[in-house]
């Protein structure tokens, strides 16, 4: 192994063994290289005089940038953006979006935490959860309605085993608490480390817990922790801050979890793609909350990930980090963001308005929904996939069907004056099919 994988590693075990139990053998062996980058790093702050040492071009001691290029970014400098940016992300932006996590989870409170690393989307914070803390075999314990990508990202890349849980009860009236935690004692018995990915807001169904749902959730793995059981607990909380009800818990429950148990290991994955709705500039952060007394355990894990994006990505755009930043220090940041959240906010509840009609309770369940950007039907006597096909065809409607039964349908991108007609051409869909 690699001496300073070694010296990581011995750093996590003297903090808490159990963190470095619950990595994966490729976190184990992971570290950040001393190499060409920390001697770049150090030469960018002692090399006052000549500097030969990073891979990029230079012209008149600034980056050389093509106009083709710079003449669409006039407000900010090239060398703000063109070259590269640290593994880790941009030191300003890690603790900017910290200090907003902090504000945005008022429980986190007197909490440590790692400072965010920045990863190149949630998708990719996923991957890393994946890389660094799941061995071939282990089981991750997931709804049994969630976004596709897991199964790519946790099976097919890390050979991982995914068992389920029922998300709702029957009646389609609340979160499932007695499956969730009926699987996680069930595996916490066969099972030294588990793995559970907790999503709210929900995709695709659009459920976040309330402040009771998340106590009992959070309650259910520290007690199974307490008794012997390693937890790994992955917060994806891509769409983190979009609640739209008051009894919806407004905190992730990663301010429960951190440093909640020393066997359990809570990640954030969060990012500005739904947050910030800036989707395709791919910037999302990993942030770590574990117990040990030892702050150097943090700096050990921050390391391990920057060596797992090195040696993958390199690092995220340094131009999309630039522009959050400025974002984010913009006078009128929060008023921007309040505005889309409340059109938002009046699209989900003009669902829910349309939805109380008696007219669609022959034909579809509504699954509960609060937050987010989506919300989902449960069909009553018609094919899920037939159905989409057919809107598509004849109505020149476009929806997205999972398994048998079960319709999704992403108000975010609805306006608002669309909302009933589209349940309408859903239950004409549905009454075609169901005449044959």
């Amino acid at each position: 192994m690699n001496p300073i994988a070694q010296e990581l590693n011995d750093i996590i075990k003297t903090s808490n063994p159990y963190i470095f139990e619950m990595l994966s053998d490729m976190g184990k062996a992971l570290f950040f290289p001393k190499g060409i980058l920390t001697q770049s790093a150090e030469a960018k702050q002692k090399a006052g005089r000549i500097n030969a040492t990073i891979g990029i071009a230079k012209e008149g001691g600034h980056v050389l940038s093509l106009s083709s290029i710079t003449r669409y970014l006039p407000g900010i400098d090239p060398d703000e953006y063109l070259p590269y940016a640290p593994s880790y992300g941009i030191p300003e932006l890690r603790k900017k979006w910290k200090t907003e996590l902090f504000k945005k989870n008022p429980s986190l409170k007197n909490k440590k935490s790692s400072l965010p690393v920045v990863t190149s989307g949630i998708t990719h914070g996923i991957s890393i959860l994946s890389d660094m803390w799941i061995d071939k075999n282990d089981v991750i314990i997931l709804p049994d309605m969630f976004w596709g990508n897991y199964s790519l990202t946790f099976c097919v890349r890390n050979s991982a085993r995914i068992v389920h849980y029922s998300a709702y009860d029957d009646k389609l009236t609340r979160f499932n608490i007695e499956s969730f935690e009926k699987m996680i004692r069930e595996q916490a018995k066969l099972n030294d480390k588990i793995i559970t990915v907790l999503n709210f807001p929900h995709n695709p169904t659009g459920y976040s817990l309330s402040k009771l749902e998340i106590k009992q959730i959070a309650d259910i793995l520290i007690d199974i922790a307490q008794k012997g059981t390693k937890v790994v607990v992955g917060c994806d909380d891509a769409y983190f801050g979009l609640f739209f009800e008051d009894e919806t818990s407004k905190e992730s429950i990663f301010s429960i979890l951190a440093g909640a148990d020393k066997r359990i290991v809570a990640l954030k994955i969060d990012g500005a793609t739904k947050e910030d709705y800036a989707w395709g500039l791919r910037i999302g952060f990993v942030t770590y909350g574990v117990h040990s007394d030892n702050d150097m355990v943090f700096e050990a894990l921050e390391k391990k990930t920057a060596g797992c994006i090195r040696g993958n990505i390199s690092n995220a755009s340094h131009l999309s980090q630039t522009l959050l930043l400025k974002s984010m220090a913009d006078e009128n940041y929060e008023t921007y963001k309040k505005e889309k959240f409340e059109l938002l906010k009046n699209r989900a509840h003009k669902m829910r308005e349309v939805l109380k009609n008696p007219k669609y309770k022959g034909a579809f369940d509504v699954y509960p929904f609060n937050s987010g950007y989506f919300m989902c039907i449960r069909l009553k006597d018609v094919n899920a996939e037939q159905l989409r096909l057919h809107l598509l065809d004849h109505y020149g409607t476009g929806l997205i069907s999972m398994g048998d039964k079960n319709i999704r349908i992403a108000f975010s991108c609805l306006e608002i004056n669309d909302v009933e007609p589209l349940f309408d051409i859903v239950l004409s869909g549905i009454n075609d099919l169901r005449k044959g």
